[in-house]
């Protein structure tokens, strides 16, 4: 499930659904949102009544339902994360782990997610764990976190930004749904000790210089 699975073609030029919406790939994703914000499950045919289109229009605009709650969830994670990072202080390591640690709790006790993996499990395993649209907006927000912080002076890494983020994320993810792997309750605390252990090593300049020679890592 790579690429974007709602295609950048703006809204229809004509169809308009039942709400007064302009129909159309962001419509039909700000509708699906909202089903998803209520603990309500998705569904295609229903969907494309709502917004007053037949299935294959929808599917033209979406893709398949995956890649439709494939770009729900990536939409939940970005909010989460702003409003993850509100009055989170600190800086470098210190402050990653702060905003983490607040994210991944949210995360874990978010009501609509839990209606929706009570719902279907095994999708939203697929969808969370995999590489593809949540992964890599998660992935792209902590990059910018981490360079902000590189660009400040608070940060030194060995390997290139984005290379070390996407293997947070992953940490994060593989600790944060454990109870749905065989595992009894979310494993946050592990996963911040484990990530820990990848960013203390870039706070220490020493370290980061004899990660390849580089010194402090651009983007990646």
């Amino acid at each position: 499930m790579n690429g974007s699975p709602v295609p950048p073609d703006g809204p229809a030029r004509s169809a308009s659904g039942p709400s007064g919406r302009t129909a159309g790939p962001a419509a039909a994703l700000a509708a699906a949102s909202e089903h998803y914000l209520r603990g309500e499950p998705i569904d295609m045919s229903a969907l494309a009544t709502e917004l007053g289109v037949g299935r294959a229009t929808l599917y033209r605009w979406v893709g398949s339902r995956e890649q439709l709650l494939g770009a729900v969830l990536a939409e939940m994670t970005e909010r989460t994360y702003r409003v993850a990072t509100r009055g989170v202080g600190g800086s470098g390591a210190d402050r990653i782990l702060m905003l983490l640690d607040r994210f991944m709790h949210a995360v874990v006790e978010a009501e609509p997610l839990k209606a929706f993996t009570e719902r279907e499990p095994r999708l939203f395993i697929r969808l969370a764990t995999m590489p593809g649209t949540i992964e890599d907006r998660s992935t792209e927000l902590l990059t910018r976190e981490m360079q902000a912080e590189i660009d400040r002076g608070a940060m030194r890494v060995p390997l290139p930004t984005r290379t070390l983020a996407q293997a947070i994320v992953r940490v994060a993810d593989s600790f944060m749904y454990a109870h749905y792997l065989g595992g009894n309750r979310p494993q946050i605390d592990q996963a911040l000790e484990v990530v820990e252990l990848l960013l203390r090593p870039c706070g220490d300049g020493a370290a980061a210089a004899r990660g390849n020679g580089r010194g402090i890592s651009g983007p990646a």
